[in-house]
């Protein structure tokens, strides 16, 4: 095979990953947190590794395929948005095309073009109806089309939170399955988590564009807040428990 062609096709397969990116790690920053505050509040609680494992799995996956759903549906609804008003712009293209090519001449005289240039530029946009469109799709109605596939939008999102979310029970799988962990559960659980949280930071800013350090300090105390608040209702709920039975 043509190496040029082989580079292309992987360069190609990058940047389609790139397009779910996004969906990666916000499906991966709700599935750390959401999961570590389940261990942090069973810690707090006093709960055993079953417990965890119990409540974790089922939060896990549960929300994640509750979060996977409602990025399916958004995505979906986005593209039968566009769809309708799409519709109306290519009958009104077909039916009217001097009314739809003067918008088209008004959009860009206000964006500066003047003479022969803005006739020369009507021209070019008006010359082809896909183009002239999705011209009007953007500069008349200011629609996006969003290219990305539904489906793939909820598979992304729903993996991403099960894999990164998986991460502050592993441990505690060990534990379970495996033998005695031979350090405190929870401790070792949010030393993993914060790995996590370190990894999907860096790639949220890759997201955002902003700094890298402050995508992970921003993760890691969003993780933090939720775990803190998640460990007080354990242990308070606990206590009242326990002072109760008492």
């Amino acid at each position: 095979m043509d190496e040029t062609a082989l580079h292309g096709g992987g360069s190609g397969m990058l940047a389609r990953y790139q397009h779910y990116l996004g969906e990666f790690v916000y499906g991966g920053i709700d599935g750390s947190v959401t999961t570590f505050a389940v261990v942090a509040g069973a810690a707090g609680a006093g709960l055993g590794s079953d417990v965890v494992l119990i409540l974790g799995f089922a939060n896990l996956l549960a929300d994640g395929f509750a979060m996977s759903v409602g990025a399916y549906l958004s995505s979906k609804s986005e593209q039968e948005n566009y769809a309708k008003p799409r519709r109306i712009e290519i009958r009104e293209v077909e039916d009217i095309p001097e009314t739809e090519r003067q918008e088209i001449r008004d959009i860009y005289r206000a964006k500066g073009f003047e003479g022969q240039l803005l006739e020369q530029v009507v021209d070019v946009i008006t010359a082809d109806k896909e183009r002239w469109v999705d011209t009007m799709m953007t500069e008349e109605l200011g629609m996006m089309h969003e290219q990305r596939s539904p489906m793939a939008m909820g598979a992304v999102t729903y993996a991403s939170f099960v894999t990164i979310g998986l991460i502050p029970l592993l441990v505690f799988v060990y534990d379970y399955a495996v033998g005695v962990w031979p350090a405190p559960l929870f401790a070792s659980s949010a030393a993993l988590t914060t790995i996590g949280f370190v990894l999907i930071g860096y790639l949220k800013s890759a997201v955002t564009e902003t700094s890298r350090m402050r995508g992970i300090l921003e993760t890691l105390l969003l993780g933090a807040l939720a775990a803190g608040v998640a460990y007080g209702v354990g242990d308070l709920l606990e206590r009242l428990v326990s002072g109760g039975a008492a």
